[in-house]
C-alpha cells in the first residue's frame, strides 16, 4: 500500500509551522489578535494556545482520514503499519510520509534519535516489537471491554470499520503527533513572533516597514539585520541621525544573565547609506525580576529595558521615543481600557506576511 495515496492534499502545509505558511494557515485575523494580546501584556504561550489547538485539530482530522482511507483499501491496514513505517523510514519517501510513519509507531524525531540512534537494525527490531505489543494490547482490551466494531459511513454509502487494534493504533499516532507538534511550535513561535511583535508595535507607533538599504531616513524600520558586530531584531530610523536598535526576547525573570548581555550589545553609532546615525538600544523582554538591577544597568549604558508583562508596555515605549527623540504617537493619549481597540485599529491593514518575509517598501514596489 502506498501511504502517499492516502494523505490529504493539505498534509504538507499542516506539517509546516514556519513563516508565511503558518500565517496563511492560522489566518491574518487570528495572528493579529495574538499580536494585540501580547502588546497588551498577555503571555505569548497563552495567546498562541488556540493557534496550536487549531493546527492540532486540523492535523488530527487529516490523520483520521488517512486511517479511514487505509481501512477502505485494506481491512488489515493498521496491522500493515509497522512494516510500512520501516520501509518508508529506511527508503526514499516524502517528508509527510516519514513524519506520519514515525507517529504511527509511537515515535517523534527525538525518539528516533534517542531510542533508535538512527540505526536501521534497531528500527527493525523496534517495529517488530511495536507490532507485537499492539496486537497484545488489542487482545487484552477486547477481553476487558468487549469486542468493538466501529463503523464510519460516508454520504456516498462507503464505510470504514475500526476494531480495537485500529483504534489503539490511531490513538498512539495522535498521541505522538500531539507531542511532536507541540514541541515544534514551542521552538518556532519564539523566533517567529519576535518579528511579528516587533513589526506590530513599531507599525502601531506610526513607523513604516522598509527594505534595506532604506530609501528614507526617518520613520522607517526593518527587521533582522546585522550592521556592525551584532544582529538586531529590528532597526528603527526615527529621524535623520537618530536610530534605535531593538533586541526582543521572550525571556522571563529566570534568565537574568542573558538579558544583561543584551544591554550593551550594540554600538553607539550606526552608518546607513554612508550617513551617520546616533544609535540607542532598546531591550524588550517578558519579565525582569523584582530584585534585578538590570534597569539601572541599562540606564547607565544609555539603553532602555521594557517588560512585555506590563499591560501598557507599548505606551511606555512610545513615551521613551517621545522623551528621547521627540516622536509623538496616538498611543500616548490612549487610556488603558481603550488600548486593545486602538491597537487593533492601527494594525487592521498591516500585512504580517511582510514581517515574516522581511519584504520592505522598495521590494514591494518592484513586485
Amino acid at each position: 500500500m502506498d501511504l502517499a495515496d492516502l494523505l490529504p492534499k493539505n498534509f504538507d502545509d499542516l506539517l509546516e509551522s514556519k513563516g508565511v505558511t503558518f500565517i496563511k494557515r492560522a489566518g491574518e485575523e487570528n495572528v493579529r489578535q495574538v499580536i494585540v494580546d501580547v502588546l497588551c501584556g498577555n503571555n505569548l504561550r497563552a495567546s498562541t494556545e488556540h493557534l496550536t489547538r487549531l493546527r492540532l485539530g486540523k492535523i488530527n482530522a487529516a490523520t483520521f482520514m488517512v486511517y479511514l482511507r487505509g481501512l477502505q483499501s485494506a481491512r488489515d491496514f493498521s496491522r500493515q503499519i509497522p512494516q510500512m513505517a520501516f520501509e518508508n523510514l529506511t527508503h526514499r519517501a516524502s517528508k509527510s510520509e516519514k513524519e506520519l510513519c514515525k507517529w504511527m509507531i509511537g515515535l517523534t524525531e527525538k525518539g528516533v534519535q534517542n531510542i533508535l540512534r538512527d540505526d536501521d537494525l534497531l528500527l527493525k527490531k523496534y517495529t517488530e516489537s511495536f507490532a507485537a505489543n499492539l496486537r497484545r494490547l488489542a487482545a487484552e482490551t477486547e477481553r476487558d471491554s468487549g469486542q468493538l466494531q466501529c463503523r464510519v459511513i460516508y454520504l456516498n454509502g462507503k464505510e470504514s470499520v475500526l476494531d480495537w487494534h485500529d483504534m489503539l493504533s490511531l490513538f498512539c499516532t495522535i498521541g505522538s503527533q500531539t507531542l511532536a507538534i507541540r514541541g515544534s511550535e514551542k521552538s518556532t513561535y519564539g523566533k517567529l513572533f519576535e518579528r511579528l511583535v516587533l513589526g506590530g508595535v513599531l507599525a502601531a507607533l506610526g513607523f513604516e516597514q522598509t527594505g534595506y538599504p532604506p530609501s528614507r531616513t526617518s520613520k522607517v524600520f526593518w527587521l533582522s539585520s546585522k550592521i556592525g558586530e551584532r544582529e538586531a531584531d529590528a532597526t528603527l530610523l526615527v529621524a535623520p541621525g537618530q536610530a534605535v536598535r531593538f533586541d526582543l526576547g521572550f525571556i522571563g525573570r529566570g534568565n537574568p544573565e542573558i538579558t544583561k548581555d543584551k544591554v550593551s550589545r550594540f554600538e553607539r553609532n550606526l552608518e546607513v547609506k554612508e550617513r551617520q546615525f546616533h544609535s540607542a538600544t532598546c531591550i524588550i523582554v517578558d519579565r525582569v525580576g523584582e530584585s534585578s538591577a538590570l534597569e539601572d544597568q541599562a540606564k547607565r549604558a544609555g539603553a532602555k529595558v521594557i517588560q512585555m508583562s506590563m499591560y501598557y508596555w507599548p505606551v511606555v515605549l512610545a513615551q521613551w521615543l517621545l522623551d528621547k527623540f521627540g516622536h509623538k504617537s496616538d498611543l500616548l493619549s490612549c487610556s488603558e481600557a481603550d488600548l486593545p481597540a486602538l491597537l487593533k485599529n492601527k494594525l487592521a491593514t498591516v500585512s504580517f506576511e511582510n514581517f515574516v518575509r522581511g519584504l520592505g517598501v522598495s521590494k514591494m514596489e518592484e513586485d
